[in-house]
């Protein structure tokens, strides 16, 4: 029997339904900006929570219709970092468990991390080991492995959501805001690598010997399908594209300096995407920067894909 899992990001829901050989039969995605204001507030609006949950009863009906049982056996509901960092998100979590009667796991950091991994890797060629990036809405994971083993990752306080909300504030932003973004990436995304040295030490390893990066989610695969000039969002099309580092910070330069009216315009930004979009662009292009890697390779199945296939492992 086919199952479902959600994944609830922070500035979307997404939902994947696999068949019981582990094909996709359907994958859905709604924004719902969940944690808007959490970076400041530390608690989730009310608005925000009504439209997640609106979202992911919705999304109930679609895998019920595509004939998964709403059950644990059958359904996982993941929640990340706005739920998470959220000091009151047990009313999010009560709110879903009483209309969709699946409990939602709040994973943490270091989770998300490795199931990034296990999504993306083998879904796009690599030389290993290889490095996983998923710019998400309130947290960005990095995360090294090789041979299906995590060798070491970590999970940055920082995000589309979250860099916008601290310091892109202008439509456009402004000169002073967009170098306050570029200095907030840089800080965070060199903490992190220096988590990742540390970790990868313990294996005899450094980021010298890093092969392939890849990118995955929504600001990855929206990036990948501007360089590519599309006029619609294709994930055929997208996945496996290769962006050179040179590339990303023209991207990210461009998208910085454009209104949100402008970037909802572009053919391949999806709806609730460009309010946020040159905030994970800056994220992005900073840590492929601090890299010093010359390009990375977007894939279109990442931790939702992990999500869903670890189901299918349980029962079998």
């Amino acid at each position: 029997m086919s199952v479902a899992a959600v994944d609830v990001g922070s500035n979307s829901v997404r939902l994947l339904v696999l068949d019981d050989a582990g094909a996709r039969v359907l994958r859905r995605i709604t924004p719902t900006r969940l944690a808007e204001g959490v970076d400041r507030t530390d608690r989730l609006a009310d608005a925000a929570i009504a439209r997640t949950v609106t979202a992911i009863e919705a999304f109930r009906d679609v895998w019920v219709d595509a004939g998964v049982p709403t059950d644990t056996a059958h359904v996982r509901i993941a929640a990340t970092s706005a739920v998470r960092d959220a000091a009151d998100r047990d009313r999010f979590l009560a709110a879903v468990l009483a209309k969709v009667g699946i409990p939602v796991d709040v994973i943490d950091g270091e989770e998300e991390a490795a199931l990034g991994f296990a999504g993306a890797s083998g879904a796009v060629p690599t030389v290993e080991p290889s490095l996983v990036i998923d710019v998400g809405g309130g947290s960005t994971e990095l995360v090294i492995g090789e041979a299906g083993r995590v060798l070491a990752s970590v999970s940055t306080q920082l995000g589309c959501v979250r860099l916008t909300e601290r310091a892109l504030h202008a439509d456009p932003p402004t000169d002073t805001e967009r170098d306050a973004a570029a200095s907030i990436a840089e800080a965070v995304v060199r903490d992190g690598l220096a988590v990742l040295r540390e970790g990868l030490a313990h294996h005899g390893r450094s980021l010298a010997d890093l092969g392939t990066v890849v990118a995955v989610a929504g600001t990855a695969t929206t990036l990948a399908a501007l360089q590519l000039g599309l006029d619609d969002y294709e994930e055929s099309r997208i996945h496996g594209t290769v962006v050179g580092t040179a590339a990303l910070d023209t991207l990210a330069d461009r998208l910085v300096r454009m209104t949100v009216a402008e970037r909802s315009a572009l053919g391949p930004v999806q709806p609730g995407r460009a309010e946020v979009l040159h905030g994970g662009a800056v994220v992005l292009a900073t840590a492929l920067r601090l890299l010093g890697r010359p390009e990375l390779v977007v894939s279109e199945a990442d931790s939702l894909d992990a999500l869903a296939a670890g189901l299918l492992g349980s029962r079998g």
